[in-house]
C-alpha cells in the first residue's frame, strides 16, 4: 500500500509538469524498487529522462499531449504500478515456490475466427471452429493475477470478432493492462468509445508496410480500413502501437526510415517486429527471411531505435536484451482457442489445456519444464529461438514431453517443421555469432 500510495503521488507530481517533471522519475522508480524489479530499465529511463531532445524524451512528452488524461493515468496504474513495480516481486517468489516458469505476460486467443484471410496465416485455416468462453477467459486472468501475472494480450483469429467479451474482460479486471493484436479493420466510434470508459486496453495494429504490401498479403482494401481505425483511435486520443512481419518480400519497406517515420506519423507509440515463422499449413517458407535480410532488420531497428520517438522491440533479434527465449512462461505464454496451453503463439504444441489443468500445473507441465531447464537455448542471446535458430532443440522437447500438435486442421510432425528452418538456421548462426561478437566487445 505504501508503494502504490508513493507511487500514485509521484504521478501526480509529474503529471502536474511532465517537461519539467520526467528527469525525476527514475530516481523515484529506483526509490520504490526496493526489490529490485525493474532494476535493468533503470539506467535506460536516467539516460533519456535528462535528455529533452532525446527521441525517448519525446515519445515521453507526446504520451501528455495525444493521450487521454485518464486513460494515461489507468495505463499508468495498471501497468508500471500493478503489472511490473508490484507483480514483479510477486512473480520472482512463485518460480521460487513452484520451481517453475510464471510468465509476466499471457497471450490469450479468444476465437479462431477471423474477417480476413492473409497469406501464410495459420488463423484464416481454422475459420469459427474454436472459442473460449467468457467464463474460461475470466478464469484465465484470475488464475494469472494470483500468480502475479497483470498483463494479458488478446490475439486470434482476430480478437475484435468478440468486442463484447474484450471490453467486459478489461472491464472486470480493471487492475490490468491489455493488448490486442488486431488487423484493425474492426475498430469504429462505438469501440473507441467503449476504449476511452474501460481505459486499461492499447491495440496493436498488424500492418506490413504500405499499401500495396498491406493489402498484397492481407487482401485489398485492408490498409484504407485500418488507417481509417488509426485516425478513429488518435481523435478520441486513445495509444496504440503497430505490430510488422518481416518477411522476404517486404523487409526492405518494413525497414525503412520512411516506414518508421510512417509509424510516427500515424501516431503509434511502439511498433512490434516478428519475423516470419513457417508454421501451419498454409506456411508459404519462401517469405522467411534470409541471413541477410534478418541482419539488415537487426541494424535498422537498432538504427531508428536511437532516434525516433517510438518504442520497438524484434522478438527474435533483441534476445540480447531479454536473456534470449522468452516463451515457456519465462516472460509469456500462449493460450489457444481450443483451451491448449503452449509455450509460444508460434510453437503450436501442448501438453496441457486449460479445461483440465490449472495454469500452475501446465506450467510445472514436462513441456514448459522443458523450457524452464534448458533456457537460455543459446549461449549467443542472438539465436533465441528452439525452432527457428537451434535445429533440433524444439523436436527434443516436444519428443521428451509427449507434447502433440494442436494444429486443428493439419497437425504437423514437429521434425518436419524444423527441417524447414534447418537451412536459414545454419545460415543465421554464422552472422549472428559475428554480431554477438561485436555486441559482447560493447
Amino acid at each position: 500500500m505504501i508503494k502504490r500510495t508513493s507511487m500514485a503521488k509521484a504521478y501526480e507530481f509529474l503529471d502536474k509538469d511532465p517537461e519539467q517533471n520526467i528527469p525525476k522519475l527514475a530516481d523515484w522508480l529506483e526509490k520504490l524498487d526496493k526489490e529490485g524489479g525493474i532494476a535493468r530499465q533503470i539506467p535506460t529511463i536516467q539516460k533519456f529522462a535528462q535528455d529533452p531532445s532525446s527521441n525517448w524524451f519525446r515519445l515521453a512528452s507526446s504520451l501528455w499531449e495525444d493521450v487521454d488524461d485518464e486513460v494515461r493515468k489507468t495505463l499508468f496504474t495498471n501497468f508500471v504500478i500493478n503489472g511490473n513495480l508490484l507483480a514483479n516481486p510477486k512473480l520472482t517468489k512463485n518460480r521460487k515456490k513452484y520451481g517453475c516458469n510464471i510468465p509476466w505476460a499471457i497471450l490469450l486467443d479468444p476465437t479462431s475466427a477471423c474477417n480476413l484471410h492473409c497469406t501464410g496465416c495459420w488463423a484464416a485455416e481454422y475459420g469459427n471452429k474454436l472459442n473460449l468462453t467468457f467464463d474460461e477467459l475470466d478464469a484465465i486472468i484470475e488464475q494469472g493475477k494470483a500468480l502475479g501475472t497483470y498483463f494479458y494480450i488478446f490475439s486470434g483469429g482476430e480478437p475484435l470478432v468478440r468486442k463484447a467479451d474484450v471490453i467486459a474482460l478489461c472491464n472486470k479486471h480493471s487492475d490490468c493492462a491489455f493488448l490486442a493484436f488486431t488487423n484493425g479493420t474492426l475498430i469504429d466510434e462505438a469501440f473507441a468509445k467503449e476504449m476511452l470508459r474501460i481505459k486499461n486496453l492499447i491495440p496493436a495494429i498488424s500492418v506490413e508496410g504500405f499499401e500495396a504490401d498491406t493489402d498484397f498479403r492481407r487482401g485489398e482494401g485492408t490498409f484504407a480500413k485500418l488507417r481509417k481505425g488509426m485516425k478513429i483511435l488518435r481523435q478520441h486520443k486513445l495509444p496504440f502501437g503497430v505490430s510488422c512481419c518481416y518477411t522476404s518480400q517486404n523487409y526492405r519497406i518494413i525497414g525503412s526510415e520512411k516506414y518508421f517515420d510512417a509509424m510516427v506519423e500515424w501516431g503509434a507509440k511502439f511498433a512490434w517486429f516478428f519475423t516470419y515463422m513457417p508454421v501451419g499449413k498454409a506456411a508459404v517458407p519462401e517469405l522467411m527471411a534470409t541471413a541477410e535480410q534478418r541482419e539488415y532488420m537487426y541494424h535498422q531497428i537498432r538504427r531508428f531505435r536511437q532516434t525516433k520517438p517510438l518504442f520497438t522491440m524484434d522478438f527474435w533479434n533483441d534476445g540480447e536484451f531479454v536473456g534470449g527465449c522468452i516463451a515457456g512462461g519465462r516472460c509469456y505464454c500462449h493460450i489457444n482457442a481450443g483451451g491448449d496451453i503452449e509455450p509460444c503463439a508460434f510453437i503450436h504444441y501442448s501438453d496441457s489445456n486449460i479445461r483440465t489443468k490449472t495454469l500452475l500445473e501446465a506450467y510445472q507441465s514436462p513441456l514448459f519444464m522443458a523450457y524452464h531447464n534448458n533456457q537460455p537455448f543459446n549461449q549467443n542471446h542472438l539465436r533465441p529461438c528452439p525452432l527457428l535458430d537451434n535445429p533440433g532443440c524444439l523436436s527434443g522437447m516436444v519428443d521428451a514431453s509427449g507434447a502433440t500438435s494442436t494444429d486443428l486442421e493439419a497437425p504437423e510432425d514437429v521434425h518436419k517443421l524444423s527441417d524447414k528452418c534447418k537451412e536459414q538456421a545454419e545460415k543465421w548462426a554464422v552472422v549472428a555469432d559475428q554480431l554477438w561478437k561485436e555486441h559482447k566487445k560493447g
